[in-house]
C-alpha cells in the first residue's frame, strides 16, 4: 500500500518517507486533532477533555494524550496537590500546528454540506 501512496505522490529523498504521512502520524487518528484543537485556547485538565469529548473513553483519552507528550507536542504539568492536579498545554513545537488544525476547521466548516451531500447521493440506490 505505501508504494502506490508513493508512485501517486512521488518518491520522497532519502527513503525518510512522505512528510504526510509523517505529519498525519504526529496529529492522526480520530482524537488527537479534536484534542489540538481544544488546547489552543489553553491548557486543558484531563476531565476537561471528558466534557469536551464525551465520547472518548477515559483509556483512549490517556493513550492519545501520552502519544502527543511523548512527540513532544503537548506538555503535561503535575501540581503536587491533594487531589492531584494534572494540566495539559501545547509545547512551542505543538503550537506550530495550529495554522493547520485551524485550517482544517475552516476547510470542515465550509465543506461539511457538499461531503454529506455526495455521500448521500452515492448512497442513494440507482
Amino acid at each position: 500500500m505505501m508504494e502506490k501512496s508513493n508512485e501517486r505522490f512521488g518518491t520522497c529523498p532519502n527513503n525518510q518517507g512522505c512528510p504526510v504521512e509523517f505529519t498525519l502520524g504526529v496529529i492522526g487518528g480520530k482524537w488527537k486533532g479534536i484534542l489540538l484543537y481544544h488546547l489552543i485556547d489553553g491548557k486543558k485538565r484531563f476531565n476537561e477533555f471528558r466534557r469536551i469529548c464525551p465520547a472518548i473513553t477515559q483509556r483512549m483519552l490517556t493513550l492519545q494524550l501520552r502519544e502527543m507528550e511523548q512527540d513532544g507536542i503537548i506538555h503535561r504539568e503535575v501540581y503536587q496537590q491533594v487531589p492531584p492536579k494534572v494540566e495539559y498545554s501545547l509545547t512551542p513545537l505543538g503550537e506550530t500546528l495550529a495554522p493547520i488544525i485551524l485550517q482544517m476547521k475552516v476547510w470542515g466548516e465550509e465543506n461539511r454540506s457538499a461531503v454529506s451531500s455526495h455521500a448521500a447521493a452515492a448512497q442513494r440506490p440507482e
